[in-house]
């Protein structure tokens, strides 16, 4: 390996600190699948930290239908969508979603990740602006590194400085809002009214994440927009099955016409393989349980309002979440790696969330709920952070008693 790249690799040493103070929490292994409870070493670990919002992962309907997909198609399509990979199967699902966020026509990606590099990238030119929330998902972020046009980033749910941003454009610039639903750290919802207020003065277009929205929010799940009843409203929806749809890949829904550019222009759909057989086929029995069992939806509000209601009575500092990521804000980015540390050896799986992606001022613990969680399990893992903040000495906690 070259000298210089050799240095700047021998240079990076943030894993390796963290390490040697015995606290580093990522890459831990599961010997079980994805559950309230999961085996971790042997040992049983309540599962805090998933975004399997519907508790999905393990239905056996899901299962079987993986399994059918296999049987019939094989493993993999061995190509992309734009060429080989293209089965019925891929076409029931994308009429499927579109069907369910209510738009016209729909588009699979192999992740979801893949949907916002692709579709962002491709959407607008040199002379055109794409507007973002600073919070915005890092993705989101890559696409726009991706894009030739200019980026603009406001301050969180900051309708005002969206409105000043805006203002400043030219009128003839074709111009697209970014925005996640749901934001994936501190849980919030956005502003989407305001958002579609200020987007119709100004003439800009809208692009809606819905990664951490779908099956969370709206009618029977169907996202953000749906939610606010502003469907018509925005332009573009974008989802990943990674999550309450416990699979893997991702979707971009809107007008024919508009689905039909991206389909031809996106980079990252034409030159990827295609989603497997068994991931679609688990996406499509996922959608039609949603649709079946409405009361898992129910399940997860009450089990989220339930662990909010212990998170303040406890008085801890949670923030102003809408969805079952609860943020536990601890600010310091040591503490946070001590307090996971301290659960997981308590059996509680949380998310340890520090810099760089937070300010190390914002660092939390991120706590998400599943449908299928129980009020005793919620119960045994706000006592044990409780502990641990108390042993970690964190000072957020203002009632101890």
């Amino acid at each position: 390996m070259h000298r210089k790249l050799q240095e700047r690799i021998s240079q990076f040493k943030g894993a390796s600190v963290i390490k040697e103070k015995g606290l580093y929490p990522y890459f831990r292994t599961i010997e079980s699948g994805q559950d309230t409870e999961v085996v971790i070493n042997g040992e049983r670990v309540l599962m805090f930290g998933s975004n399997s919002y519907l508790g999905l992962t393990n239905h056996p309907k899901i299962k079987e239908a993986a399994k059918a997909a296999i049987d019939k198609y094989g493993s993999g399509c061995a190509g992309s969508r734009f060429l080989n990979g293209t089965l019925d199967i891929h076409i029931e699902l994308e009429r499927k979603l579109a069907a369910y966020v209510g738009k016209e026509s729909a588009v699979l990606f192999s992740t979801g990740f893949q949907v916002n590099l692709g579709v962002i990238s491709c959407l607008l030119d040199r002379n055109d602006f794409l507007i973002l929330d600073e919070s915005d998902h890092a993705s989101i972020i890559d696409g726009s590194r991706l894009s030739f046009s200019r980026t603009i980033k406001y301050k969180h749910n900051d309708m005002d400085d969206l409105r000043k941003k805006l203002s400043r454009l030219p009128e003839d610039a074709a111009k697209l809002i970014v925005t996640d639903g749901i934001f994936s750290m501190e849980g919030d919802l956005v502003n989407l009214p305001h958002i579609v207020k200020i987007a119709d003065e100004y003439g800009a277009n809208i692009m809606l994440d819905d990664a951490h929205s779908l099956g969370v929010i709206g009618f029977n799940g169907s996202g953000t927009a749906s939610h606010f009843g502003l469907t018509d409203k925005v332009d573009l929806i974008a989802g990943t099955f990674s999550k309450s749809l416990a699979s893997l890949g991702g979707f971009i829904a809107g007008t024919a016409e508009t689905i039909e550019y991206v389909k031809h222009r996106a980079r990252s759909l034409i030159f990827s393989a295609s989603m497997p057989p068994s991931a679609v086929a688990s996406v499509i029995a996922a959608l039609n349980i949603i649709e079946s069992e409405p009361e898992r939806i129910d399940r997860l509000w009450k089990n989220t309002n339930y662990a909010k209601k212990l998170f303040l009575a406890a008085g801890f500092e949670i923030g102003p979440t809408d969805s079952p990521i609860i943020p536990v804000y601890i600010r310091d980015n040591d503490k946070t790696f001590h307090v996971t540390n301290i659960l997981s050896k308590k059996g509680i799986f949380v998310n340890p969330i520090v810099s760089p992606a937070v300010n190390p001022e914002s660092s939390l613990l991120r706590f998400s709920l599943m449908a299928t969680h129980t009020y005793p399990e919620i119960e045994e893992a706000i006592e044990k952070i409780k502990a641990a903040f108390i042993e970690a000495r964190v000072n957020i906690l203002v009632n101890t008693d």
